[in-house]
């Protein structure tokens, strides 16, 4: 796109954001940031102002959130439903991790699908002058709960997966990567992005009382396996998937996920150690759209963070 025809962002974020958005203004001369003062009551409810809300007016704007915690959220919804109504010329809200979207169905009565309730209460922002908020959301858990959505917002799903296959292209070994899916979710969710290369798809088969991962279809033998998913919490089924393909001949595993949720520091168990042993991961990537998850690993071995910034401000651009 040119740069003449490009509109221009005025950028807001929440404080878990703040790096990633510097490093989304940084991509483009057409993104400025702005600023919320996130201040609290002595209660602990948020007192919050917009900075510079005269001057928005007429103005394209957009929100970086980060939904990490039930705590953190309500703060950066009270921003963005005034947002809107400030006389924008249109509304885009950015939320990389959509955190209630493995919680979409529901397989008993009484279950309540959380990723339906956050889609209800995002349908509900305010309709700026420009129309309905576009919302900007990197891999989903799954397609179909763009459907939970209102007509008030626009769906908009993005996919980390392109940083990943130009971060493959730059391995010494990329001639000899296999990607492999954990279970067929993934295959169905990311198989079409990744054609090209060669496949391995993984199951859970049930032995007694435990779930035990198999090869389902591929052969590893002899390559440098990459697993790939949407998210990872504690990790046991990317361990478990990660001695399947090392018993079946994989040279090296390495693992993908754009959503390093990683609770109660699970990802510890991924690090390599100091003291001479050999770590079953060779690479382990994630991408910033879990801000706290980037900050407690650091540059921790074998982790590399591809990051979102400038598929964020193509997105913006929409």
């Amino acid at each position: 796109m040119e740069k003449s025809r490009q509109k221009q962002v005025l950028l807001f974020y929440c404080v878990e954001s703040e790096e990633l958005a510097q490093k989304v203004a940084a991509q483009s001369d057409c993104i400025q940031l702005q600023s919320v003062n996130w201040r609290s009551f002595d209660d602990g409810f948020p007192n919050l102002y917009i900075n510079n809300a005269q001057d928005i007016r007429g103005q394209h704007v957009a929100f970086l959130a980060s939904f990490s915690s039930p705590g953190v959220i309500f703060e950066q919804l009270s921003v963005i439903f005034a947002l809107p109504r400030l006389f924008v010329a249109s509304f885009t809200l950015v939320l990389p991790f959509f955190p209630t979207g493995s919680f979409e169905r529901m397989e008993e009565e009484g279950d309540v699908a959380t990723a339906f309730t956050m889609a209800r209460i995002l349908s509900n922002i305010p309709i700026s002058r420009g129309g309905p908020t576009s919302l900007v959301i990197y891999d989903i858990h799954a397609l179909q709960e763009r459907f939970y959505f209102g007509d008030h917002v626009l769906p908009c799903f993005e996919t980390g997966i392109p940083m990943l296959k130009q971060r493959l292209h730059q391995l010494p070994d990329a001639e000899n990567v296999v990607v492999a899916f954990p279970d067929d979710g993934a295959w169905k969710r990311f198989h079409k992005l990744l054609d090209h290369f060669p496949m391995v798809i993984c199951t859970k088969v049930r032995e007694e009382d435990k779930r035990i991962v198999r090869i389902k279809e591929g052969n590893p033998a002899g390559c440098h396996v990459v697993i790939v998913d949407d998210l990872v919490q504690s990790g046991g089924t990317l361990i478990e998937c990660q001695k399947v393909l090392a018993a079946h001949g994989a040279t090296k595993v390495s693992a993908y996920v754009t959503h390093g949720v990683f609770p109660k520091h699970s990802w510890e168990r991924f690090t390599h150690k100091n003291d001479g042993s050999e770590s079953a991961f060779s690479y382990f990537w994630i991408t910033d759209s879990c801000p706290l998850t980037v900050k407690a690993i650091g540059n921790r071995a074998p982790f590399e963070v591809l990051s979102l910034a400038g598929s964020i401000a193509d997105a913006l651009q929409i």
